[in-house]
Formats: C-alpha cells, sequence, structure tokens
C-alpha cells in the first residue's frame, strides 16, 4: 500500500485549520452562548426558588393569620359565652334575690295585718272587759267608792322617793285630789289624816271630782302623780293585755 504523505499533511493541516476555525468562531462563542444561557437559567432558578420561598413564606404568614383570626375568634366567643354566662347568673339572682324580697315582703305585710287584727280584738276585748267591770263597779255602794282606797292612796303615797315626798306642796302650792264624787266631810278627814301620817304633816288639799276614776283616789302634785284608782288599774290592765298578746303574737 502507497501512502502519500504530503496529500495525509495537507490534509491533517486542513483538519487543524478546521477544528481552529470551529474552536474559534463556533465552540467558544457557543461556549459563551450555553454559559450565558446556564446564568441566565441559574437566575431564573434563583428567581423562582425565591419565589417559591416567598410564596411559602406568604403562605405560612397566611396560615399564622388565619390561625391568629380563628383564635381571637374563639377568644372572642368564649367571652361572650362567659358573659352571657354571667349575665343568665345575674339575672337569675336577681330573679330570686326579687322573689325573696316579694316573699319577705308578703310574709311581713301578711304578719302585721295578722298582729293588727290580734290587737284590734285584743282591744275590743279590752274594752268589753272594762266596759263590765265598770258596769260591776257602778254597783258598789257609793261609800265603798271612796273610804275603801284612802289607806291605798296613803300606801302609794309612801312609796315615793324620800325627796319627792319632801316637794309636795312646797311653796305652798295646793295639790288636787280627784275622788270619783263629791267627798263628805268624814271622808275628806280621813283622808287628810292618812296622807299627813305618811308625810309628817297636813298637805293643802283642792278636791276635784272626775266620774271617770269610777271608785279610787289620786293625788296630782307639780312633780308627782299618786293613784289608786279603778280607772288606773283598768288602764294598767288593758296596757298588760296588749303587751301579751303582743309578745304571743
Amino acid at each position: 500500500m502507497h501512502i502519500d504523505w504530503w496529500t495525509l499533511a495537507l490534509q491533517t493541516v486542513n483538519a487543524l485549520v478546521l477544528i481552529w476555525l470551529l474552536a474559534r468562531y463556533l465552540f467558544r462563542p457557543v461556549a459563551k452562548i450555553v454559559a450565558a444561557r446556564q446564568q441566565v437559567a441559574a437566575a431564573l432558578m434563583a428567581d423562582a426558588m425565591n419565589a417559591k420561598a416567598a410564596a411559602l413564606a406568604e403562605r405560612n404568614k397566611a396560615a399564622d393569620e388565619a390561625a391568629r383570626v380563628a383564635q381571637q375568634r374563639g377568644d372572642v366567643l368564649a367571652a361572650a359565652s362567659a358573659e352571657a354566662a354571667a349575665l343568665k347568673t345575674s339575672l337569675e339572682s336577681a330573679a330570686h334575690a326579687d322573689a325573696d324580697r316579694l316573699r319577705s315582703a308578703a310574709q311581713v305585710d301578711i304578719a302585721s295585718e295578722r298582729q293588727a287584727a290580734a290587737t284590734a280584738d285584743t282591744e275590743r276585748a279590752s274594752r268589753l272587759a272594762i266596759d263590765i267591770a265598770s258596769k260591776l263597779i257602778g254597783r258598789l255602794p257609793q261609800e265603798t267608792r271612796v273610804a275603801g282606797f284612802i289607806e291605798g292612796l296613803a300606801g302609794e303615797l309612801a312609796k315615793l322617793p324620800d325627796v319627792t315626798r319632801a316637794e309636795l306642796a312646797q311653796d305652798g302650792a295646793m295639790l288636787r285630789l280627784i275622788a270619783p264624787r263629791a267627798m263628805k266631810d268624814d271622808e275628806l278627814a280621813a283622808c287628810r289624816a292618812a296622807l299627813a301620817r305618811v308625810l309628817g304633816r297636813d298637805l293643802p288639799l283642792t278636791i276635784t271630782v272626775d266620774p271617770t276614776l269610777l271608785a279610787g283616789l289620786e293625788l296630782e302634785a307639780p312633780h308627782a302623780i299618786v293613784r289608786n284608782s279603778f280607772r288606773s288599774d283598768l288602764a294598767y290592765l288593758q296596757s298588760e293585755l296588749l303587751a301579751h298578746d303582743t309578745d304571743h303574737a
């Protein structure tokens, strides 16, 4: 086989020139284009990654905001429920308090009405008893209505404090002796003697007739009153009856 070295050399040179031309005018620009495309692609990828990260961050932010809103909504609902429960409890308490107050007021009114009725019954019974006693006393002899109470009046006078008895009839003041009828001379003398025996001195007396005494005597001075009469006894009895009924109502 015959090899033409010149032809081979020329082909080699042509190949080298072609490679140099391709490398200079094709491969380098293409490499630059590819590199630029890679940079652009890398930039696009970076932008995409940044956009993706921003989207994820925005989504997470939206999720957090939604969770916060849901939490606030739950808090508002819980607060509203608690406020409604508290209002319900307050209204129920107020209703119970009003009911208790009305019940207490009704009980007080009922008790007051019962007390008033009992007092009225007692007063009627007391008046009836006093009327009966007055009628019975009215049947007593006239003499017993005065003479029988002289010593009792002297006894009541003796119960006064010493200072009060010493002040009786000072400065010449007249004492009023009250009787249910006009006193006879012997009755008046007996009364003066009984009073003088207690006080150790005579008293200036003025006589007053008051039939409402029924029976008995009363002595009135500026600083003291001595009672020994059916009128005072009946008044005391009436007050005791009223007090007894009030205590047991």
